[in-house]
């Protein structure tokens, strides 16, 4: 049976993947937020390494269900590698079968254009309340790490940005890729004169980079270190940002009436 004309263009999310299961998890509960904030949206997951279904796999359901369109939303931090390369590729990848379906790739959840929006900043702030550290007087914004120095601009944005609302400084750590770790950066504030350094992990979900986050800023003295994203309600909210300006900017084409081609998933080029 084909997909109501009237109903909104499914949804899909496309995370990193991980060995770790709690990556998984994270990602689905996320799925279950943005699927609860817009009801009668179709939200579907998919990962691009350790965990199927792939977004190929996925883009062919839904076309195969009869959806002539379809918004995947990268689950990234930052617009490097994985953006650049996987997530295309992996859209191409579904041009090999099945009937044709135009897909809108979203921007990423962190900076956008030089953006930060106010909902990951909110999230990022839920996230360190709940982690109840008292008060501080500097904080860590604590990254997975990139070689692309793009990308560790949008996480110094972020840094800038968080540290701005709370009135405190804010520096940048990563797990791996590019220094300082987070451990060194909670001593470096701390040498410099910080009583009570937070950390704030700039992840979306649990796993083992968010254990070394931990793990390092309690052997530096950090007060607290927060909980990945998740499935901030905050978070759902910027996914459904996403989705919606990328649909917006979004050409309505005719979609043609036959019932199969190879190669015939129709992706538009740069906006």
């Amino acid at each position: 049976m084909g997909a109501s004309p009237a109903a909104p263009d499914p949804v899909v999310l496309v995370a990193h993947g991980s060995r770790d299961p709690r990556a998984a998890e994270a990602t689905r509960a996320l799925a279950r937020a943005v699927a609860a904030a817009r009801p009668g949206v179709t939200v579907s997951t998919s990962w691009l390494d350790h965990t199927e279904p792939g977004p190929a796999a996925v883009l062919r359901s839904l076309a195969v269900a009869g959806h002539p369109r379809a918004v995947l939303v990268p689950l990234l931090l930052t617009a490097a590698y994985h953006r650049r390369v996987d997530v295309p590729a992996a859209v191409a990848a579904a041009r090999d079968w099945g009937p044709p379906i135009d897909v809108c790739v979203s921007d990423v959840l962190g900076p956008a254009d030089g953006v930060v929006d106010a909902a990951l900043l909110a999230g990022l702030r839920r996230r360190l309340d709940e982690a109840e550290p008292g008060r501080f007087d500097a904080l860590v914004l604590a990254a997975a790490g990139t070689r692309d120095p793009r990308a560790r601009g949008s996480v110094g944005r972020v840094a800038a940005a968080l540290g701005a609302e709370l009135g405190v400084p804010c520096r940048v750590s990563y797990v791996s890729a590019a220094p300082p770790l987070t451990g060194a950066a909670v001593a470096r504030l701390r040498a410099a004169g910080a009583r009570r350094v937070a950390v704030s992990a700039y992840f979306l979900a649990a796993g083992l980079f968010h254990d070394a986050v931990v793990a390092g800023a309690r052997s530096a003295g950090a007060v607290t270190v927060s909980g990945p994203l998740a499935d901030a309600p905050e978070l759902a909210a910027l996914v459904l940002r996403r989705v919606d300006a990328a649909v917006s900017g979004r050409p309505r084409r005719p979609q043609p009436r036959t019932a199969h081609r190879r190669g015939g998933l129709l992706v538009p080029g740069p906006r």
